[in-house]
């Protein structure tokens, strides 16, 4: 595969996205057919902020080593077949300089059982606290709504702290000749439409079509069976599933940008804000999607988000299950019951008071999704109850659970004169958690320039016979 330095301008591009993300697999022949269809670039997005705030704050993939493996030497295989670079964002789920050294070392080994020679680009986002602090003092941190005024301490409790890049850091590494990067946190939509603009793409339709395929085959008549094809030119962008036999159509396409945005014409990028009220869709056959009317207006201020985690307590859970028919015709009664009686057994057994701890009781099958939201009406057939206890250590919380242990299994209604028999999901009925953690950041800083947050390694990865 030859180096490029990528600053020839040309006529379109073609986007791959493989898949919504790595490790989440894809059909191999779908790679194969987006080839064909003629792809510059690889973009496959690594992480996300969807599964809650322990990827970040314990710096831990979600996903198996096995599985992005699997979709890695795919992908890089056909990257180096074709001549093209590979695009992986927020790598090791969270983006945290751990999980960009996750994704590199599988990188690297998958490049040397193959004999493959590509150079690696490394972008780390991970944010030093003391360099945060000091922007906060100059006032360059801004708290987005609803969120307050971001207090110093706030950051310090912090176990790591990223910054969501947007194209810049991409595009100066593929302009280094990189022709793998792994980016650290990124916006989901960044790690798509970077070579479109590098290339001289019109950022309108390089965004839009970068939010639309931002979750592979989302945005099709049938999301499992892979992803998608984006060619962007001067006046829009084109969408196409790698799948023949699944489709697109102008609903499916202008649906994506119903999902995860606060509003649906508008999106805030680091550089500027996509708008797409004068987007038209546009059904060019069966199974393929123009779009065009897509616009770009650049920022006056160029801002970075910063997603930030930090730990709660320790958690201890248990599960019992409930198929007594006077209980479940009594179950709102019976677990208000359940927390009453725990509180009073806690403080008896140990001396522990409320503001000490916290625990939540929810009745599975019964209103444990919506509680309020959707009252329950009529007695359930069974309830799955789940005790999850929150407190300052493992062994504090294990003990509070410990005590509500014989009440999970027997506890009656107030008018039964019998101790029930309830089921343990599994034994011993306590299963400890370890540490929880919260998301406590939604702010973002005033850049001086768009890569001055993020570092970026670039090595040549040698060629083993």
């Amino acid at each position: 595969m030859e180096n490029e330095t990528e600053n020839e301008r040309v006529d379109q591009v073609k986007v791959l996205a493989p898949t919504g993300m790595l490790g989440a697999g894809f059909p191999e022949a779908t790679i194969e057919r987006g080839l064909a269809l003629g792809a510059d670039v690889i973009s496959v997005d690594g992480g996300s902020t969807d599964s809650g705030p322990y990827y970040l704050g314990a710096s831990q993939p979600k996903t198996t080593r096995a599985a992005v493996a699997r979709d890695l030497r795919i992908l890089l295989k056909a990257a180096a077949g074709a001549g093209i670079p590979l695009i992986v964002g927020s790598c090791g789920t969270s983006g945290t300089d751990a999980g960009v050294d996750w994704v590199a070392g599988i990188v690297a080994d998958i490049l040397a059982a193959e004999g493959l020679r590509l150079r690696v680009a490394r972008i780390y986002s991970e944010q030093d606290t003391g360099a945060l602090l000091e922007r906060l003092a100059e006032g360059r941190i801004h708290a987005l709504p609803p969120l307050g005024e971001l207090e110093p301490e706030t950051l310090r409790s912090c176990t790591h702290i990223v910054g969501a890049m947007g194209h810049e850091p991409i595009v100066a590494a593929l302009e280094t000749g990189a022709q793998v990067v792994l980016a650290g946190r990124a916006t989901d939509t960044a790690i798509a439409a970077a070579h479109p603009l590098m290339k001289g793409m019109p950022a309108g339709p390089a965004w839009h079509a970068a939010k639309i395929i931002e979750c592979g085959g989302q945005c099709t008549s049938d999301p499992r069976a892979g992803g998608v094809l984006a060619t962007i030119d001067a006046d829009g962008f084109t969408i196409e599933p790698l799948d023949p036999t699944v489709a697109c159509t102008p609903i499916l396409v202008a649906a994506h940008m119903l999902y995860e945005t606060v509003n649906p014409f508008q999106m805030r990028e680091p550089d500027g804000t996509l708008d797409v009220r004068d987007a038209v869709y546009t059904a060019l056959d069966e199974r393929t999607v123009r779009v065009e009317g897509s616009q770009f207006q650049v920022a006056d201020q160029h801002t970075i988000k910063l997603e930030g985690a930090r730990i709660t307590g320790y958690e201890t859970m248990s599960f019992s299950a409930i198929r007594d028919p006077h209980i479940l015709a009594n179950i709102d009664d019976w677990a208000d019951l359940m927390r009453t009686m725990i509180t009073q057994r806690v403080e008896q057994t140990i001396g522990l008071s409320e503001d000490k701890y916290a625990f939540d009781l929810r009745l599975y099958g019964h209103n444990a999704i919506l509680g309020d939201l959707d009252p329950a009406w009529g007695p359930p057939r069974e309830v799955g109850v789940m005790l999850l206890v929150n407190a300052p250590d493992q062994s504090t919380a294990t003990a509070v659970a410990k005590i509500a242990n014989p009440l999970m299994l027997h506890l009656p209604t107030a008018d039964m004169d019998h101790l029930p028999s309830l089921a343990f999901a599994t034994s011993p009925a306590e299963v400890e958690r370890g540490p929880a953690y919260e998301f406590v950041l939604n702010h973002v800083v005033d850049t001086l320039a768009p890569v001055d947050m993020f570092r970026t390694e670039i090595e040549e990865v040698p060629h083993h016979g």
